[in-house]
């Protein structure tokens, strides 16, 4: 948890940021304080990326599904990057670029709030229960 910024535990919650500050991103990591002593890099590659590596949480315009839907698909693409020092937290902040995975990088970042591990089990619980894991489009 992070001093000053709210600690979410339900996606509801979650939910409810993103309506009130947008544009709102994700970030599985050690911290605002870690990520700030840290140069983000892409690991296959080796090059060194002009901004932190992020996962949106406002949904995009086409989205016509419930926002916990958009918020379980975003939590669910970076969750294998829990660990005991990483947890998520969201964060604001200006676009530098796009990632080798075209993710959001960004600078000038300000952190919003942490994310509870109990909030990615229920986003795991509802990616599972709403989407075709691995469906392939036409």
């Amino acid at each position: 948890m992070l001093p000053g910024v709210p600690h979410l535990r339900s996606l509801a919650e979650v939910a409810e940021l993103v309506e009130a500050v947008s544009p709102l991103y994700v970030r599985f990591s050690g911290g605002p304080v870690a990520d700030a002593a840290t140069v983000s890099q892409d690991h296959e590659s080796g090059c060194l990326l002009p901004g932190l590596s992020v996962n949106p949480l406002t949904p995009e315009p086409w989205w016509d599904r419930k926002l916990e839907h958009w918020l379980a698909r975003q939590l669910c693409q970076y969750a294998h990057l829990l660990a005991p020092d990483r947890y998520p937290w969201a964060l604001t902040g200006e676009i530098a670029g796009r990632g080798p995975d075209c993710e959001p990088l960004l600078v000038s970042t300000t952190a919003v709030a942490t994310i509870d591990q109990s909030v990615v089990d229920e986003a795991a619980e509802t990616y599972e229960r709403e989407f075709r894991a691995g469906a392939a489009g036409r």
